[in-house]
């Protein structure tokens, strides 16, 4: 198949299980066009059968905001001309999905069929989706998508109550590919690994997002006070954003900034995770919990908020702990106890990458994809 995706090209999980979609279908020998505004980030440019294509925003006096769904619409519409499309798979309803459709439109009307399927990731609903003004047209244009698919049923669940959705909702869960996301199985080089970040007798704990508010860093930090202040340790924090700031001032005024590793955005989390003892994902909302699966994957189990999609990732007291929002002590005591328990973090950490390799892998999930694709194709005529 030819299949041309389209996906926010930053540091969230919508652009992630893109960008790594379309890679694993390249390599099982579909042939790939990214449609977007800049090169998604965990693209090296040198994946055969993937291609990208720049949108081109023009900024006029007339505008005050640059018409990027316009945009994006053309180029998708000339891509899909261009390159014989069989389909689009927009990632994130907002604008992705309404430039979907009106790219469908505008080759239909030169007698082209272009099917699109509409992969729903979270905030696109539960937060930007909900905004009086775009609730109308998200609503329409997952109706009038050709196919649907959502990260989590507690997402379905929630475009259906929220939005009135009549049309099905498959759900595909997020995917981590397990040759790539592994544990470090000889323990001498792990140990020289985690020598650069942490004493041999302290433990690391990592957290791995973008900064968001929704992602409550400040209470990553609060933990980690809460832990050091009982077990030697350091924190590795991953990613950047809006909150970075506050989640270092804080540090610096509870006297933990120098047990603080602030690492910014990195390109191989999957070479930092392998060397943390616990994740730390304190989220208000997290529809999937993707950096927890990635986490699992490298025998990482989570410290973790019960909300949204995260129970059908993490089995409570089995591959992680689940605490309420907000509840920071009672996080802290979970990580102290486990940190300080190694047989039942060991069997955590086994549970965990268990988890991943036989319910998550992108060899199970993946083929999901393909034959969704198959279904709409076939259902479009």
């Amino acid at each position: 198949m030819r299949i041309g995706i389209t996906c926010y090209p930053t540091y969230g999980g919508s652009g992630v299980v893109a960008t790594e979609l379309g890679i694993e279908l390249a390599a099982a020998g579909h042939e790939v066009h990214f449609i977007s505004y800049s090169q998604p980030f965990r693209l090296s440019g040198r994946d055969d059968g993937i291609f990208y294509h720049e949108v081109p925003v023009s900024s006029y006096p007339l505008f005050e905001f640059p018409p990027y769904d316009l945009a994006l619409a053309s180029r998708m519409a000339e891509v899909a001309e261009f390159y014989e499309l069989d389909l689009l798979h927009v990632h994130y309803a907002i604008p992705h999905s309404v430039s979907a459709l009106l790219a469908r439109q505008m080759l239909a009307a030169r007698g082209r069929r272009l099917p699109f399927v509409t992969t729903l990731h979270g905030t696109d609903i539960t937060l930007v989706g909900l905004d009086r003004s775009y609730l109308p047209i998200t609503r329409f244009s997952i109706q009038e998508s050709d196919g649907v698919t959502s990260i989590s049923r507690y997402l379905k669940e929630k475009t259906i109550a929220d939005f009135g959705v009549t049309r099905p909702i498959e759900v595909i869960p997020n995917f981590v590919n397990c040759d790539v996301y592994m544990p470090i199985k000889d323990e001498a080089a792990r140990a020289a690994a985690r020598s650069r970040l942490a004493k041999p007798d302290e433990a690391i704990l990592i957290h791995l997002s973008n900064f968001r508010p929704v992602k409550r860093v400040a209470d990553v930090v609060k933990v980690f006070a809460h832990v050091a202040r009982e077990i030697p340790a350091q924190l590795v924090l991953v990613g950047d954003g809006p909150d970075r700031s506050a989640a270092e001032w804080l540090a610096h005024d509870l006297g933990i900034h120098a047990r603080i590793h602030f690492l910014g955005k990195q390109d191989r989390v999957n070479e930092l995770l392998p060397l943390a003892d616990l994740m730390l994902m304190p989220s208000e909302l997290e529809s999937f919990g993707l950096a927890a699966l990635e986490a699992m994957a490298c025998k990482v189990p989570s410290i973790a908020t019960r909300v949204g999609g995260v129970p059908e990732l993490i089995d409570d007291g089995v591959t992680g702990l689940l605490f309420s929002v907000g509840n920071v002590d009672d996080m802290a005591a979970g990580a102290i106890q486990l940190l300080a328990d190694p047989v039942r973090l060991q069997a955590m950490r086994v549970a965990a990458r268990k988890t991943a390799t036989t319910r998550f892998c992108s060899t199970k999930i993946v083929p999901q994809y393909v034959q969704y694709y198959e279904s709409v194709l076939a259902n479009a005529g």
